[in-house]
């Protein structure tokens, strides 16, 4: 009997029409075309932007662009590692506020009398590390869901700068931290190759580390990993503490775009930067994405919001689209099929 199934099949299927035609695609490649379709939503933006208005295609565009992306890009790439394992950071603001505030009063500045140059940099950048470090305790020791944890350390960390500073602006006069704006390589700000070497080094990270291996493996199933070995508590309170860094880092670039420090600088970062993430690729649920696929939706908002500008579309409607975007992209990473409930 088992040999006639073949024959039957072939003797059922239309002339003309392959048996293979009728398969659905695997799942692997399903999940390259999904890699590949931000890739596409961005080249769409850009040639429709550019027909509208030719002037987006011109190079001072294409670095206010760059410069633009620089400080979603260092903020993404943090947050990617988080979602990743299917948690979510939202102190994001609370840290970029908080290193931005460090920042003005640690390099020379208008306000004290405090010169440290690179090292001043290390400490917002540690400080950044302390807070994520915090983060992933609180959330892995005491069991607090990772939004309620990371709600909680946006709140103290804006408290803390706006403590430091009162409401004040502190302006930066340090020229290696506005340097990373005003100077040049290449024709773009040394912040934008600050920014791509981040990326770089969280690409090593990701694909090139046990660290990276394993914050996929919890997305993928933290009992399934727990059960393989992975000390989860420990993965997720590193991923937590690299998160912080890359927050800090964008804190530092936002300070040197600015040139002054400033308590409310990292408002409305937070909505920014998830959807730059989620638009890129990286699922909420853990276990699919990238960095690169961040970069790629850095661009895709950062892109469509420069085009919006050049069509003299108002701020209220650029955000309006934003929020729609997010939702479409949410709404086509989701493999509804393997949902069950929705919570």
């Amino acid at each position: 009997m088992s040999n006639q199934g073949p024959s039957i099949a072939a003797a059922s299927t239309p002339a003309g029409a392959g048996v293979s035609a009728k398969l659905p695609r695997p799942a692997s490649q399903r999940l390259r075309l999904a890699a590949w379709a931000p890739v596409l939503v961005l080249l769409l933006v850009c040639a429709v932007i550019a027909a509208i208005n030719p002037r987006f295609l011109t190079f001072g565009n294409y670095v206010r662009i760059a410069q633009a992306a620089m400080i979603p890009l260092a903020l993404g790439i943090g947050e990617t590692f988080v979602i990743l394992m299917g948690s979510i950071d939202l102190s994001v603001e609370g840290v970029v506020a908080l290193s931005v505030v460090l920042t003005s009063l640690l390099v020379l500045n208008g306000a004290n009398g405090n010169d440290l140059g690179l090292m001043g940099l290390a400490v917002v950048l540690l400080t950044g590390a302390l807070i994520g470090l915090i983060n992933g305790v609180v959330h892995v020791r005491l069991k607090i869901p990772s939004f309620m944890t990371t709600l909680g350390m946006w709140f103290v960390a804006a408290g803390i700068a706006n403590a430091l500073l009162g409401g004040i602006a502190v302006r930066i006069n340090d020229p290696l931290v506005r340097g990373l704006v005003l100077e040049r390589f290449l024709g773009f700000p040394w912040g934008v190759w600050v920014a791509l070497a981040a990326l770089a080094v969280a690409y090593f990270i990701q694909n090139h580390t046990r660290l990276g291996r394993y914050m996929y493996a919890l997305g993928g199933g933290e009992e399934l990993a727990a059960l393989s070995g992975i000390p989860v508590a420990r993965v997720r309170i590193a991923a937590f503490t690299l998160a912080g860094v890359f927050y800090a880092l964008g804190g530092i670039l936002s300070g040197a775009q600015l040139g002054l420090g400033n308590a409310q600088v990292g408002q409305g970062r937070l909505f920014t930067t998830v959807t730059a993430v989620v638009v890129g690729g990286t699922a909420l649920s853990g276990g699919e994405g990238s960095v690169l696929q961040t970069l790629v939706g850095v661009l895709i908002v950062t892109v469509l919001a420069n085009g919006m500008v050049l069509m003299g579309i108002p701020t209220s409607v650029q955000t309006a689209v934003q929020g729609l975007m997010i939702i479409a992209a949410v709404a086509l990473s989701i493999d509804r099929k393997r949902m069950r409930i929705v919570k």
